[in-house]
This record gives C-alpha cells, structure tokens and sequence, in this order.
C-alpha cells in the first residue's frame, strides 16, 4: 500500500516539474508598444511568453508567423504558449495598434 501511495503521488508531481522546465520569457505594453520590441528565444524548444499590458486600453497580441492571437486587457497579464520554432525570425503585432505595436522573436 505504501509503494502504491508513493507511486501516485510521484505521478502527481512530474507534471509539475515538467512545466517548471518550461523557459518563460515576458513582453510588456507600455504606450501601444512592445518592450523590448526583439525578443531571443531557443529555437526547438517550448516557451511560456508572458504579454503584461501596462496601458489603459486593451491590447491585441497577434502572429501569423507562429499563429497566436491573444487579446490582453489593460493591466492585466497573458500567457502565450509558444514553439517549439526553428531558428529564425518570427514576427509579431498588436492588432489594435498596428502603427506601434510590431516586434519579433529571434529564435536561436
């Protein structure tokens, strides 16, 4: 009984230490632009991006390159899941703020 209790409760507790292993990366809206506007991320690895909008408006983070689409409300935080990606440059937006909102990921 006790191998079995030890068991599950290590089976509970993998899923845990695999999403810590997760590299996180955070981008911030301040006056409808990203900081920073180029973000380096691992190319062939998953990440967590979180997208802090520090505006009193909402915000629309957009990529057609890796295909997301999060709207992300004033004040708050997003998290975007993204990759694993192939090296290269990825594209994003704030499809609210086209004007200043671009930027990109440089996956290396």
């Amino acid at each position: 009984m006790k191998s079995l209790s030890l068991t599950l409760l290590l089976s509970a507790a993998l899923p845990c230490v695999a999403a810590a292993a997760v590299p996180e990366y955070t981008l911030v809206i301040r006056n409808h632009a990203y900081q920073p506007a180029t973000l380096q991320v691992p190319a062939n690895t998953k990440f967590k991006l979180l997208v802090r909008n520090e505006d009193a408006t909402p915000s629309e983070f957009e990529s057609n390159d890796f295909n997301r689409e999060q709207i992300v409300l004033p004040g708050t935080t997003a998290t975007v899941f993204v990759g694993p990606l192939d090296e290269g440059r990825y594209t994003f937006f704030d499809d609210f703020h086209r004007a200043t909102g671009n930027g990109a990921l440089i996956a290396r």
